[in-house]
Order: structure tokens, then C-alpha cells, then sequence
């Protein structure tokens, strides 16, 4: 099986444009994450172009150095329809080095208050001497993209009347 991508899709009760404006915020993105990976933003700043660069703090067990930092850029960024980035690290000279794999998402409305949102990680474009360092892709189980949706959903959800 040469499967270089996979993503999951789920249907919100909520406009797209709402959606796109969680996800363009790096200060949502450690609630969003189904791995407990993301921790937070080092750089706050809405997202709004192609190129742009903003930094995520992380943690990860199995990382050499537990806490981390990467640097992703937007790859794409259409709103309130798609919104990814390329995600990489700071060599620590000024150059940043990216991956090739791809955090995108799609939202389709479905209704005026109703979307459909697929979250696809994408790891074609990843290097062979990337691949050769070991590292497994997807690095998590199937239940990670579905997950982040159902965090994504329930951030974008109006604010509860109680």
C-alpha cells in the first residue's frame, strides 16, 4: 500500500466562515490537536497569507528533546474554504527546514450554518533522507485527525445560553 495521505470529514452545525476563523488562529491550535502534541503558539498573529510563518511550542515523549519547537508556514489559504501549512524546524542558524508534510483543511458548506470540514495530513512530498531518520507516518493512530475535528467542532460552536 502506497497510501502517502489520509484524512477524515465531518459535518458541523456551524457556518464555515466561523470554522475557518478557529483555524486561522494559532492560539486554538493545542485545543485542536488530538495528540496532545501542540502546546502553544509562539507566534499569536491570525493567519492570513501564503508564506506566512508561525511557531508552535510541542511536547512529545518519544522526541530527543521532549520539549520542541516547529516552525510551520501556510501553504494555502483560501477563506473561508482551505487553510493548510507545511510544517518544519529552525536549524537554529536562520535557516528553517520543512518536512513536506502537509496539514490541510477543506470546508464546504452544506447550508448556512452547516459544514463539512476534512482534515487531510498529507506526507507525499516528504524527502528520502527524511524518510531514512526512522520516522513513521503518519506518526499517530487513525483516531488523531477524527479527534481534532470533534475538538475543532467544539471550539467553533456558538457559545452555549445557559
Amino acid at each position: 500500500m502506497n497510501q502517502e495521505s489520509v484524512n477524515a470529514t465531518l459535518t458541523f452545525a456551524v457556518p464555515a466562515a466561523r470554522v475557518f476563523a478557529v483555524l486561522a488562529d494559532p492560539t486554538t491550535h493545542a485545543a485542536i490537536d488530538g495528540t496532545g502534541w501542540v502546546q502553544e503558539p509562539a507566534d499569536r498573529a491570525p493567519l492570513t497569507e501564503v508564506g506566512q510563518i508561525f511557531r508552535m511550542d510541542m511536547y512529545h515523549s518519544d522526541h530527543p528533546d521532549g520539549d520542541y519547537q516547529v516552525v510551520n508556514r501556510v501553504e494555502m489559504i483560501d477563506p473561508p474554504r482551505t487553510i493548510g501549512w507545511v510544517t518544519g524546524t529552525d536549524k537554529g542558524d536562520g535557516q528553517l527546514e520543512f518536512g513536506g508534510w502537509i496539514w490541510r483543511y477543506d470546508l464546504t458548506p452544506t447550508g448556512p450554518s452547516e459544514t463539512e470540514v476534512t482534515l487531510t495530513y498529507d506526507w507525499s512530498a516528504v524527502p528520502q533522507y527524511i524518510r531514512d531518520r526512522g520516522i513513521r507516518f503518519p506518526p499517530f493512530g487513525p483516531e488523531h485527525l477524527i479527534n481534532s475535528l470533534h475538538h475543532l467542532a467544539e471550539l467553533a460552536a456558538p457559545a452555549s445560553h445557559v
